[in-house]
């Protein structure tokens, strides 16, 4: 709902894909914690392109920093998580442009 210079947006509902939400959600989770990326994480990776590990890589450092300011704004934690998971969508659909899919 927003028109000229005036941005009003609404809450986040319940609407979409039950499946998607929770997966969102509880990938979210782990953004409480320092952005790394683990010895068995990136041989996994070494596969991919150079596109999507930059992305992946960027939007963890994103998200775990905007975690962390979050809480110290003093969001409750199922708000904050929230707001990431959000963030997080939009990280994977860009990588989903990066990638071409394979069937």
């Amino acid at each position: 709902s927003s028109t000229g210079e005036r941005v009003k947006r609404g809450r986040i509902t319940k609407a979409g894909n039950q499946r998607a939400r929770r997966v969102l959600i509880e990938g979210a989770w782990t953004y409480r914690f320092p952005a790394r990326v683990s010895s068995r994480i990136q041989a996994r990776s070494q596969d991919l392109p150079k596109t999507v590990r930059q992305i992946a890589w960027k939007g963890q450092v994103r998200l775990c920093t905007r975690y962390r300011k979050l809480m110290a704004a003093g969001k409750p934690k199922v708000v904050a998580v929230t707001a990431i998971a959000r963030e997080m969508a939009a990280f994977l659909w860009a990588i989903g442009q990066e990638v071409a899919p394979t069937v």
